[in-house]
């Protein structure tokens, strides 16, 4: 709570939005703790992995996810520390799981264990992760990533406890289990979005599959109107080096180019030794990335219909933005829906979200290609949001006197759902008359 307080206090200081995003640890399955620390396991040898065990050795190791040996038969394959271990099952018996070693290495204290193929009953909520979920409530937390959610139901029971301790976060999907993956349709529409979180999920499908998934993903939360997010060793090398891989400067901006909202660091700031160099190398190749996008809008959006009055205002500025030489498209919102719709399609122009709730200006920090705005004192005089909302441009340094922009609103501000109107403004024109 003290960390999200500062980030706020910074953000607020420097004029700047930071969205806040709460991870859930989700359900522990990882081995226990050694004796000596670690431990170095040969090919060929055997490994007990034992339920009841207090502290390991070179011969076996305790279980932090008791209920394994129910999970699992003889034949599986066990990947632990990110695939880097890898355990036959040769037999189960009680609460011990026999094991041959196929690859070995290092093993430490209380790393990750899958299933190849996936097929581990751990529910998605544990019960420390509904107290987390009161706790990301009570900073304010803007989105909730659920780990290792398996359907749609994992992700509405997060959603209601967020309500319900009063939070109002967007939630996302971390899309890490092979169950997930099945049912990926369906937890997308129970969620705000997804996280194409590749560490587990490359363990779990094989390492192959993971770039036609991620492309997958990305572009069906586009399509569905969610977020999307892109995690793990993007920038990996870079947690002990001051420069990136040619590698992984291929990595981000791919994802970039197949429409992601957002890349994601973990180690290479939480614990890396460059973590200032990283964000900057990570924001250059994002910046470059999107400048070699093709401005255009996919042939499916002349045949889209939709039931929406505000979705198809935003979709109206879209289309006018694209045949139009205008510098912005400036959307006023109360919820920051109409933004999100507006940075589905690249129309080439940039477009900013214009809402006087810290909230929404925090929810759109992870929309792609909106710039946040704050605008204080809106009302539902259209002449008077129109006139704010020019100020609040030009005071950004976003356009200047005689730039033409796409304005969006509403009759009734404060109402979401509530944008009917799209407008074309002349940025300085006299506000017309009222009769």
């Amino acid at each position: 709570m003290q960390a999200a307080g500062e980030v706020r206090r910074i953000a607020d200081r420097l004029g700047h939005p930071v969205g806040i995003l709460a991870d859930l640890q989700g359900p522990k399955i990882r081995i226990g703790k050694f004796g000596e620390g670690r431990i170095h396991l040969a090919d060929g040898q055997r490994f007990m992995l034992d339920a009841q065990c207090e502290v390991g050795d070179q011969e076996r190791v305790g279980l932090d996810y008791k209920t394994l040996p129910d999970d699992v038969r003889p034949g599986d394959i066990l990947l632990l520390d990110d695939g880097r271990i890898k355990l036959k099952v040769e037999n189960v018996e009680g609460a011990e799981i026999s094991t041959l070693v196929c690859h070995g290495g290092f093993l430490s204290d209380h790393k990750g264990i899958n299933r190849q193929g996936g097929g581990l009953s751990a529910p998605a909520l544990t019960a420390k992760d509904m107290d987390d979920i009161k706790a990301a409530a009570a900073i304010g937390a803007d989105f909730l990533a659920v780990s290792f959610p398996k359907s749609a139901s994992d992700m509405y029971m997060a959603r209601q406890l967020m309500l319900a301790a009063g939070g109002r976060a967007f939630t996302i999907a971390k899309i890490e289990r092979v169950e997930a993956v099945t049912a990926l349709e369906e937890i997308l529409d129970a969620s705000d979005g997804l996280m194409v979180a590749r560490g587990d999920l490359a363990v779990e499908v094989g390492d192959a599959a993971v770039p036609a998934l991620q492309k997958r993903m990305i572009r069906l939360a586009r399509e569905k109107n969610k977020l999307a997010i892109t995690a793990t060793q993007m920038m990996e090398s870079m947690t002990h080096s001051p420069t990136p891989t040619r590698a992984e400067v291929s990595d981000v901006a791919n994802a970039v180019l197949d429409g992601t909202d957002a890349v994601m660091l973990s180690g290479e700031t939480a614990v890396g030794e460059f973590p200032v160099e990283t964000v900057d190398a990570m924001a250059r190749i994002c910046h470059e990335a999107e400048r070699s996008l093709p401005v255009t809008l996919d042939r499916g959006f002349l045949d889209r219909t939709f039931t929406r009055i505000d979705q198809s205002i935003a979709m109206a500025a879209i289309f006018a933005a694209y045949h139009l030489d205008v510098k912005a498209v400036a959307a006023l919102t109360t919820t920051g829906s109409t933004a999100l719709w507006m940075s589905r399609l690249n129309c080439g122009v940039p477009i900013f979200g214009l809402t006087e709730k810290t909230e929404t200006l925090s929810r759109m920090t992870l929309f792609r290609e909106v710039f946040p705005l704050l605008v204080h004192g809106m009302n539902d005089d259209r002449d008077l949001l129109r006139r704010k909302a020019e100020e609040r441009l030009v005071e950004a340094g976003v356009v200047e006197k005689g730039d033409l922009i796409i304005l969006t609103c509403g009759d009734r501000v404060g109402r979401s759902g509530g944008t009917n109107t799209v407008s074309i403004v002349r940025i300085g024109e006299p506000t017309p008359v009222k009769p």
